[in-house]
């Protein structure tokens, strides 16, 4: 077996992230035999390995040890909405040519019923979700004017314009380009108002939830992968502080595929 590929001086340090199932690890040993890979802080570009849940775990990861490294996903999952194609050839040179895109995240801060605040970032979106048979009443202010005094619904939630193709979209929001400086606010299954079909802000928004009757209609937030049970108020902004960096091959980079989003039937 030939030793793996050291990258020159003038080529990027590598780092390797690979999720636990067979086809991504089948991946991460073929990468192996051809190229070198160092621990992610010691890297300048980090690989990963699976689908769009695991490149946000791993993002999540990356913001809470406060490394963050530009991302150059391949897809070993499902969907890889976020990832580029799998290939073991021209690594190098596909991350040479990969374009750069930056996303900033959402930072919810969530109070729930019994007084407890927990803060947590979001890249795709926050979503609030009622927990019983019971609708949700929700109200909404947004930069600290109430413009919903009660939402009836299962639920409502605020996109990124990277998020908005995900749970977004699957509740009817609108897709935004990557370059608006938007958020989609979008109810799920609306029930009073039964035609409001939600709201674009400025991305500077900040964006507040009230519960109400939140013992009795209990509701769940939940910041990309991280849930907080019972809430009584939700906040959301953007967080301009982080940025994260995603790199794409060229001719199938994040802002191609949200324009083909619009057209798929």
């Amino acid at each position: 077996m030939a030793e793996p590929r050291v990258l020159s001086l003038a080529e990027p340090r590598l780092a390797l992230q690979v999720s636990d199932t067979h086809v991504a690890e089948a991946g991460a040993r073929a990468l192996k035999e051809r190229y070198r890979f160092v621990a992610p802080a010691e890297a300048d570009i980090v690989i990963v390995l699976g689908g769009d849940g695991f490149l946000l775990h791993c993002l999540h990861e990356a913001m809470a040890a406060g490394n963050l490294r530009p991302v150059y996903g391949m897809n070993r999952g499902t969907v890889g909405f976020l990832m580029n194609e799998f290939a073991v050839d021209r690594l190098p040179e596909r991350l040479a040519a990969a374009r750069a895109f930056k996303l900033h995240p959402l930072l919810m801060t969530a109070t729930t019923v019994g007084g407890e605040i927990v803060t947590s970032p979001a890249i795709n979106e926050v979503s609030l979700l009622r927990e019983t048979r019971q609708t949700a009443k929700i109200a909404i202010a947004i930069d600290g004017q109430v413009r919903m005094e009660e939402l009836i619904c299962d639920g409502v939630l605020v996109a990124t314009p990277a998020g908005s193709t995900a749970y977004n979209l699957s509740a009817h929001g609108p897709i935004l380009p990557l370059q608006a400086d938007l958020l989609a606010l979008t109810p799920i299954s609306p029930f009073r108002p039964r035609r409001w079909t939600g709201a674009l802000l400025p991305q500077a928004s900040v964006i507040e939830f009230a519960v109400r009757e939140a013992a009795k209609r209990p509701v769940s937030a939940v910041a990309d992968q991280r849930e907080v049970r019972d809430v009584a108020s939700v906040r959301i902004a953007s967080d301009k502080s982080v940025a994260l960096q995603l790199l794409f091959d060229p001719g199938s980079a994040l802002d191609d595929r949200v324009i083909v989003e619009q057209f798929a039937s």
